[in-house]
């Protein structure tokens, strides 16, 4: 999700809910395509901060394993309540997002470093900054972090991308980024925005997905719209190849009622739906995207995402 998209807001949405009630939209599913009901995977002990308390932390930090992290920015400090990713190696750690205007990031980082390379019986460890894409929603607190020593914080365009981990051949070329002893694979996803990228980490099998597939709103400006389907093409060929027990995007928008998002910038969300998503939501995507999708703010709405096609732009 980007604060920067064209937007029509609630009443595009409200007319996508009308929509999708009566069943009667031209070019709009109904939640129909292959895979909407395969069974969530679960990876997540504690439940999400989601707003809905009186008082909540600004960030949230829950582990996968000793070596890999998730975090979630506090609804409270930023409608869109990102989520970041932290993975550890021998050699370096790696950091996905730095997250959205009003979080407190970079100290929830450098704790989880630091309790990291303690329990090692290490002084430090260098940190790469990399994005699942450039949106100010995902990059916010990048600053801090060129201040922060032993780091290096990846450009935000396709060539940086491309330059920092050895994609000669962006966006076909799927590349191996080691951390020491932890291969993960840079998967090109330009579509949602120019620069998008996936990370797959073969040892847990999870595929971070950004903003391209989560459960939520799926914006693609109608002029990417054949990069999104490329893209979306090689993943489902990656997917084919690769085991992936769950997808983990950048932001949760679905309530747990199948189709029903949450209000543009909703302060809070109750009854929320799981972070991860099913393998089988690729192909759905992928499925989803054959239509023409070439109508700004005229949603496909599925069970556990909605693909949302929005004005052309140049980022």
């Amino acid at each position: 999700m980007a604060t920067n998209r064209s937007f029509t807001g609630r009443i595009a949405l409200l007319s996508a809910a009308l929509l999708w009630s009566s069943g009667m939209a031209e070019g709009v599913a109904v939640a129909a395509d292959a895979g909407s009901g395969a069974p969530l995977p679960r990876l997540f002990a504690e439940k999400w901060i989601d707003g809905t308390q009186p008082s909540e932390p600004s960030t949230q930090v829950q582990a996968l394993d000793a070596d890999t992290f998730v975090i979630r920015q506090s609804v409270k400090s930023n409608f869109e309540a990102p989520f970041l990713y932290l993975f550890f190696g021998r050699d370096k750690a790696l950091l996905i997002d730095t997250g959205a205007e009003g979080g407190q990031i970079r100290p929830a980082i450098d704790a989880v470093i630091s309790n990291w390379v303690k329990a090692r019986g290490r002084k430090d460890i260098p940190l790469v900054v990399a994005h699942s894409h450039s949106h100010g929603d995902h990059v916010a607190a990048d600053g801090a972090f060129r201040e922060r020593a032993n780091t290096t914080v990846v450009g935000l365009k396709p060539q940086d991308v491309a330059a920092f981990f050895g994609i000669a051949h962006w966006p076909d070329q799927i590349v191996r980024f080691d951390l020491g002893k932890r291969p993960l694979s840079i998967i090109p996803t330009p579509g949602h925005q120019k620069a998008a990228i996936m990370v797959y980490d073969p040892r847990l099998k999870i595929l971070l997905s950004g903003d391209t597939l989560y459960p939520g709103r799926l914006y693609v400006p109608v002029n990417f719209m054949a990069e999104e389907r490329a893209s979306i093409d090689r993943l489902a060929a990656f997917a084919a190849r690769h085991p992936i027990r769950a997808v983990l995007g950048a932001h949760i928008e679905m309530t747990q009622t199948p189709g029903r998002d949450y209000g543009h910038e909703a302060p809070t969300h109750p009854n929320e739906h799981p972070l991860e998503l099913p393998v089988e939501s690729i192909a759905e995507l992928r499925a989803g995207l054959k239509a023409p999708l070439d109508v700004p703010d005229r949603p496909q709405i599925h069970d556990r995402f909605i693909i949302f096609p929005v004005a052309a732009r140049t980022e």
